[in-house]
């Protein structure tokens, strides 16, 4: 008997980051939670990610809810690409693969519960802005950004998907994160705002 595979639908959007590109599917890849495969050493409990490094020209995949993230090297343009990489995700989900395995899924959890609570007051204060109000825009571009430390009023956040690299990363840090915390908490709590990659 023939298996009858899943329709799966998808389309891309360009990112602020020249060198990502956003793959969105019609199903959920992982709800909720997010996780940045920046080499393929990290996709052993990851055979989606893994399998998309087949491509020689992918340098990163970032998976978060419904969509993917993927850099490139600067010798391909996208456009050349694009068909190629949609129809390997159409048809590796088509057919049922699995996107985690369950340790690589538990994991992913453990990682994520750590980059969302903070301990004392001001960084659980921290975490719920960026929640709020950060993480939905830099969602939309195909990214995500999670808080990392706070220390002496500099607030340190880890850089994801087509936040990580992108030229304008800096102006959303200093003149939309730092502005925004600046603003919604009291006055001398956060002097500085930095990134770094996850």
């Amino acid at each position: 008997m023939e298996t009858v595979k899943s329709v799966v639908s998808l389309y891309t959007e360009s990112t602020p980051n020249p060198s990502t590109m956003k793959f969105v599917v019609n199903r959920m890849l992982l709800k909720g939670l997010s996780v940045d495969y920046t080499n393929i050493n990290e996709t052993t409990e990851a055979p989606f990610a893994k399998a998309l490094y087949s491509f020689d020209f992918i340098t990163a995949v970032f998976i978060k809810n419904n969509f993917v993230t993927i850099a490139k090297t600067d010798n391909k343009d996208w456009h050349e690409v694009i068909p190629e990489i949609r129809e390997f995700i159409r048809a590796y989900l088509s057919e049922e693969k699995p996107v985690f395995t369950p340790t690589g899924l538990d994991a992913i959890k453990t990682d994520n519960s750590n980059n969302s609570v903070g301990e004392s007051e001001i960084e659980k204060q921290i975490v719920e802005l960026i929640q709020t109000y950060v993480q939905p825009a830099v969602e939309m571009d195909g990214g995500s950004i999670v808080f990392k430390s706070y220390n002496e009023g500099v607030v340190t956040l880890g850089m994801q998907g087509a936040c990580s690299g992108c030229p304008s990363s800096t102006i959303t840090l200093k003149n939309g994160i730092q502005g925004l915390l600046q603003r919604m908490l009291p006055e001398g709590l956060v002097q500085d705002v930095v990134a770094e990659d996850m």
